[in-house]
C-alpha cells in the first residue's frame, strides 16, 4: 500500500488537469500572441483559467496575473511593489514564521536599503494584532503575512489585519502568501482587504510551474521581467498555456462541492489527530478542527530524528515531510516550530503530515500501524 501525506510539498492532478495539459501541448499548441486561429484558440484557454480563478475570489478576470508559481508571485509582489512605492516609503512588516520565497525578497530588499521589521507569533501561530499596529509608521509602504503556514498549518486573521493596517494607514498595502490556503479556505480579497495575493498551482492538484498574483484594481507594481509585453506589460514571455490551462482546471475541480471536499479534508485531519494520540511519546503541533488549516499537521515525536523517521515510513511507502523543511534559518528570524516554541529537543524529531483530496482514512489506518510498529524500534536503537 502506498499513503502519500505529502500534498503541502505537491499534489498528483486531477486526470481532467492532466487531459487538458496533453490536449493543449498536442493538438491546441498555438503561441497566445499569434493573430492566427492556434493562436486564438491559445488565448481562449488563458481567458477562460483567468474567469474561472476570479469567480472563485469574486475579483475582476484582469486583476488575475499568471506567474510560473508561488516563488514568482511572491518574488513580485514584495519586490514589484517596494519599487513602485518607494519614493512613499521604505518600511515592510512581515512575520517570522514566513516561507522562503518571501523572507528571501525581503532580504533582497533590505540590502537595497528598505527596512523590514519580523513580528514574532504566540504558540498557536499568530501575529499580535496590537504588535502589529504599534509597527505600523507613516512610512510603511506594505505588509506581507501568510494566510496559512506551511509548516503548523495556522490560519492568520487576515481580514482583522487588513482592518488595523487600512485604520492606521490606509495607504499601506496588504500582501498575502495564500499558496497554502487558497482551496482550502473561503478568501474573498475585496472583502479582506487584500491588495496582493500570491498563489501555485501545484498545491491544489494542478500542473507545476503556474501560478497567479491577485493585483487589486489600483495597485502598482513594477514588473520583474521585461521583454513582448504580454500580460500588459506587467511580465512579459510566452505565456504557459498548458500550465495555465491546466490550473484553470484544476481550480474548477477544487471548487465543484467545494464545502464537500473542505469537510472531507478537515474530517481527515482530525481522525489523523485522534489516532497518532495513541501512540506514546508525541506532540501536536497544529490545532484541530477549523482552528487550523484543513490539511496540514506538525508532528513531534520524542527521541527520534526527523529524517531517520521519515525514510523508515518511506520503505514502507508512506510519504511525509521533515517539519523544518522550509524554516527561516537565518539571524534574527526563527522557523515557525521555533516561532510557536516548540521544545529544543523536538525541533529534529518533527514531521508534516498534509493531505490531499486523494488520502483516505484507510492511508491513516496503515500509517498507524507502521508507526505503532517502528516507534519503539527506532527509540531503542537510538538509545543503544
Amino acid at each position: 500500500m502506498e499513503a502519500y501525506f505529502d500534498n503541502s510539498a505537491t499534489t498528483r492532478v486531477f486526470d481532467s488537469v492532466k487531459d487538458v495539459v496533453v490536449k493543449v501541448m498536442t493538438e491546441d499548441y498555438g503561441n497566445a500572441a499569434a493573430k492566427h486561429l492556434k493562436g486564438v484558440e491559445a488565448e481562449n484557454y488563458i481567458k477562460e483559467a483567468r474567469s474561472i480563478i476570479a469567480k472563485t475570489l469574486k475579483v475582476q478576470d484582469k486583476e488575475i496575473l499568471f506567474t510560473s508559481g508561488g516563488s514568482e508571485s511572491n518574488n513580485m509582489a514584495l519586490i514589484g511593489t517596494a519599487q513602485a512605492y518607494k519614493r512613499a516609503g521604505n518600511h515592510i512588516i512581515s512575520s517570522n514564521i514566513e516561507h522562503a520565497s518571501v523572507y528571501r525578497p525581503l532580504e533582497y530588499l533590505e540590502e537595497q536599503g528598505f527596512e523590514v521589521t519580523y513580528l514574532p507569533v504566540d504558540h498557536q501561530g499568530h501575529i499580535d494584532l496590537k504588535e502589529l499596529e504599534g509597527a505600523l509608521r507613516p512610512e510603511t509602504i506594505l505588509v506581507s503575512i501568510m494566510y496559512v503556514n506551511n509548516e503548523i498549518g495556522s490560519v492568520e486573521p487576515i481580514e482583522e489585519i487588513s482592518k488595523v493596517i487600512k485604520k492606521k494607514n490606509p495607504d499601506t498595502l496588504l500582501h498575502v502568501d495564500a499558496i497554502q490556503a487558497y482551496g482550502k479556505l473561503e478568501i474573498y480579497p475585496k472583502r479582506q482587504g487584500i491588495d496582493l495575493m500570491s498563489v501555485s498551482g501545484h498545491k491544489l492538484h494542478g500542473p507545476k510551474g503556474v501560478g497567479f498574483l491577485y493585483i487589486g484594481e489600483g495597485v502598482k507594481i513594477k514588473p520583474l521581467i521585461y521583454g513582448g509585453g504580454q500580460q500588459k506589460g506587467l511580465r512579459s514571455g510566452t505565456e504557459n498555456v498548458p500550465g495555465v490551462a491546466g490550473l484553470g482546471e484544476a481550480v474548477k475541480e477544487v471548487f465543484t462541492n467545494h464545502q464537500e471536499k473542505l469537510d472531507n479534508l478537515y474530517g481527515l485531519k482530525d481522525y489523523f489527530m485522534t489516532r497518532i494520540q495513541e501512540l506514546d511519546g508525541v506532540w501536536l503541533n497544529s490545532q484541530p478542527g477549523q482552528e487550523s488549516a484543513p490539511q496540514i499537521v506538525s508532528v513531534s515525536f520524542e527521541g527520534i530524528r526527523s529524517e531517520v523517521l521519515l525514510h523508515a515510513l518511506e520503505e514502507k511507502g508512506i510519504y511525509v515531510s521533515s517539519g523544518s523543511a522550509c524554516s527561516i534559518n537565518h539571524p534574527g528570524v526563527s522557523g515557525a516550530l521555533k516561532g510557536i516554541g516548540v521544545k529544543k529537543e523536538l525541533l529534529d524529531g518533527t514531521l508534516r503530515f498534509s493531505f490531499g483530496l486523494f488520502n483516505t482514512r484507510e492511508e491513516i489506518d496503515y500509517a498507524m500501524e507502521a508507526l505503532k510498529e517502528m516507534l519503539p524500534i527506532l527509540r531503542r536503537y537510538k538509545r543503544g
